[in-house]
């Protein structure tokens, strides 16, 4: 069950983060926090999703045309103007403490958000895609894959590929990508869990971090620090799969396919794929990583006539046929 969601929305940034910030400080959230300081933003989010509760300046609320059928919308109070008796309202100018004090007046389940979640709830499954062998639909699985599961989980994509192309793939230029979140995870911390929504993209219900645009920033980063900052994700997020689309160009890979639930790894039978297998399961041999061999499905792809062009496609066609069976038949059954 996904979690539900707590949203402050505040044209005046730092107020808006302050605030974050003093909610996420005072314990683990039984709800994912998500934070907007436009309202274009916040009406773009409901578009797709449901907000379950909403902190909400009253400027802000004026120009949100819709609310969505939101359980609980609480409107910081900035002017002595007529209000709206549908919602609560609590004045903006004081503490932090007192305003979720009054919000707990008005909703006493709102205790539990300062109550940590158990470690049943904790349920990050980390999927390494990784071979030696190039041009093997190694992305193309990848997205497949976390395309398929997001039909029916919380999953996010992460690709470590020293040339990605996502900017020209999606034609987009990303305003932050995954250094951002390098850079929160050392030098800010409690400030990762607010940030991280506003870099998160989606494609076809798939979420991703945009790769980092400089691969020699990626390679800075040991296998330690990833392992530390995805094992993060799983306490400040509600994911339940995280799709690695690993690389050799990357610090830190064997460390990170140690640590994944299940492996999947693409061959092919020419020559020259044969032996780059055999040279990189003797490698895993040698420094008795039995560990990631256990872990490992090797997959051999039959031919496939068409492939889809448009990313938002991934769901469709032969390759999404043959990873549907590979989900039922090898992920779903080693879960169960």
């Amino acid at each position: 069950m996904k979690q539900k969601i707590f949203a402050i929305c505040d044209l005046e940034e730092m107020y808006a983060f302050k605030m974050a910030e003093y909610i996420v400080e005072k314990g683990k959230l039984p709800y994912a926090m998500h934070l907007f300081t436009s309202v274009e933003e916040l009406s773009f989010f409901l578009q797709k999703n449901e907000i379950f509760i909403l902190l909400i300046s009253e400027s802000a609320m004026h120009n949100l045309q819709k609310e969505r059928d939101i359980p609980n919308v609480f409107v910081l109070e900035e002017t002595e103007q007529e209000k709206n008796t549908e919602y609560v309202y609590i004045n903006k100018f004081q503490s932090p403490n007192k305003i979720m004090k009054a919000m707990l007046e008005k909703m006493p389940d709102l205790e539990d958000w300062t109550k940590e979640r158990s470690g049943q709830e904790l349920r990050l499954k980390m999927i390494g895609i990784y071979s030696p062998v190039r041009r093997c639909l190694q992305t193309s699985f990848a997205l497949t894959m976390g395309q398929l599961l997001a039909k029916e989980h919380k999953v996010l994509y992460l690709n470590f590929e020293c040339y990605s192309g996502f900017s020209q793939m999606f034609h987009k230029e990303f305003s932050a990508d995954m250094m951002d979140v390098v850079y929160y995870f050392k030098c800010a911390k409690e400030k990762l869990s607010i940030r991280l929504p506003s870099i998160v993209q989606t494609i076809n219900g798939l979420d991703f971090i945009p790769p980092g645009q400089s691969f020699l920033d990626m390679q800075g980063i040991s296998g330690e620090k990833w392992i530390e900052l995805l094992q993060m994700f799983e306490q400040i997020t509600d994911y339940e799969y995280l799709i690695l689309d690993l690389t050799d160009g990357m610090n830190g890979l064997f460390e990170l396919l140690s640590h994944c639930y299940k492996i999947y790894t693409i061959t092919k039978d020419d020559g020259f794929a044969m032996a780059k297998m055999h040279q990189y399961e003797q490698i895993l041999q040698l420094n008795a990583m039995d560990n990631i061999v256990g872990k490992t499905v090797k997959c051999r792809f039959p031919f496939f006539e068409k492939l889809p062009s448009d990313l938002n496609l991934m769901t469709h066609g032969e390759l999404a046929g043959y990873v549907k069976a590979i989900i039922q038949e090898d992920l779903y059954e080693q879960a169960g």
